[in-house]
């Protein structure tokens, strides 16, 4: 059996998830439905994942990390920004 292919096979399927989730960050322009510290607990849990890699030997699962956490770090910083507009819509 190849090593890691279920661990694999879970980054895969969570990493379906973000590109969605992101459009719809980008084009709602919204926060609802969404947690920054549920995204910040998500990438310190691909941070983890990356940092056993280093720790316990490198294989191809690594990029599966590494993908996965930009996009989940694309949604936070698109929270944010959407926080932003948020405020500025409540303030006028």
């Amino acid at each position: 059996m190849i090593p890691g292919i279920f661990e694999a096979i879970m980054l895969i399927c969570f990493g379906i998830a973000w590109p969605f989730s992101i459009h719809r960050s980008y084009t709602s322009r919204s926060t609802n439905g969404k947690s920054l510290v549920f995204l910040v607990i998500v990438i310190i849990g691909y941070i983890a994942g990356i940092t056993n890699k280093i720790l316990t030997g490198v294989d191809y699962v690594i990029y599966l990390y590494i993908l996965n956490t930009i996009m989940v770090t694309i949604d936070s910083l698109l929270y944010i920004r959407n926080k932003r507009y948020e405020k500025d819509a409540s303030e006028q």
